[in-house]
């Protein structure tokens, strides 16, 4: 896991007390240190889903370049990332 998701997940958890929870439980997830080379396929990454029309965050595709360097799946509910997959070397793990 990156740091961003952990971020994410844990953002806008109302109740300390599941907010608690939610942390210790994702502290079984070791963080994946980042690189430049990280930042720079996010960047790629971007420009060319723009030049195809599609958009997105930047926290989307450092997601996207993260994975798709180490052979990681993205476990995601969010319909964009299937829309990023059509265009970059991303595999999708199937939430359901």
């Amino acid at each position: 896991m990156i740091g961003l998701i952990r971020q994410e997940l844990l953002s806008g958890v109302k109740d300390a007390g599941q907010f608690d929870v939610l942390r210790e439980h994702l502290r079984a997830f070791p963080d994946v240190p980042l690189d430049t080379a990280d930042h720079e396929e996010a960047a790629s990454y971007f420009n060319h889903c723009r030049s195809k029309g599609v958009q997105g965050s930047s926290i989307d595709f450092l997601i996207c370049a993260v994975a798709a360097r180490r052979g990681f799946a993205i476990l995601t509910t969010d319909a964009d990332f299937a829309r990023y997959a059509q265009h970059l070397p991303i595999q999708l793990y199937p939430a359901s």
